[in-house]
């Protein structure tokens, strides 16, 4: 279930160049929004910001909660579209480089879209929206570890989802906690921590 739209919908673009008009106001908002918060940041500066005026800026997102919520649809695409990349490659990858990956999933998207972690939990979107997320996450990855574990049962693959996104984000508070000591000797361990768990799921 995709994040609920905001009220006023902003206009979808017809031409090249409007789309590219509205890649870089997205990417104007992003930056803003990292540097000073969803409530922090004006769309007058969002404007500048991607070289655009103000009027051009509300033709296409006629208030900031459109541009969030543009901004959380774009991001949720491209984490689904990721999940979807390592589903594909999943069967070709041993379990230690599977966990491995599942790892370092949420910690490089996250590097990767800095805005999207302070807009689902801190900015204009419902907890309920951010659940939506959090839960096709999860269903997107019962379905990828259920490839390499077809004995087993849904509901147990279910458990199993839920447990590899906890070490996944669990992974991404080592991540971030500032100045930790051996933190990647941490991140090293719970890729272990994880490479014998899915052992015994995949096992027979």
């Amino acid at each position: 279930m995709p994040p609920q739209k905001s009220t006023e919908a902003r206009r979808l673009p017809q031409r090249q160049r409007g789309r590219e008009r509205v890649a870089a106001l997205l990417e104007a908002a992003a930056a803003c929004f990292v540097e000073k918060g969803y409530d922090g940041a004006t769309m007058t500066e969002i404007a500048a910001r991607a070289g655009a005026s103000i009027g051009s800026l509300y033709q296409f997102f006629p208030t900031k909660e459109a541009l969030a919520h543009a901004l959380i649809e774009d991001y949720a695409q491209a984490l689904f579209g990721e999940v979807a990349k390592l589903a594909e490659r999943s069967e070709d990858l041993d379990t230690s480089e599977l966990s491995v990956r599942l790892s370092m999933f949420l910690i490089t998207f996250r590097k990767r879209h800095p805005a999207f972690v302070m807009l689902v939990e801190s900015g204009p979107v419902p907890a309920a929206d951010g659940m939506s997320i959090r839960r096709r996450l999860r269903a997107e990855l019962q379905a990828l570890l259920t490839r390499r574990a077809p004995h087993r049962s849904a509901e147990d693959m279910y458990a199993v989802a839920v447990t590899v996104q906890q070490m996944m984000k669990a992974a991404v508070a080592i991540q971030a906690e500032p100045g930790m000591p051996g933190r990647q000797k941490a991140l090293s361990q719970l890729q272990d921590a994880m490479q014998l768990y899915l052992h015994g799921v995949f096992s027979e």
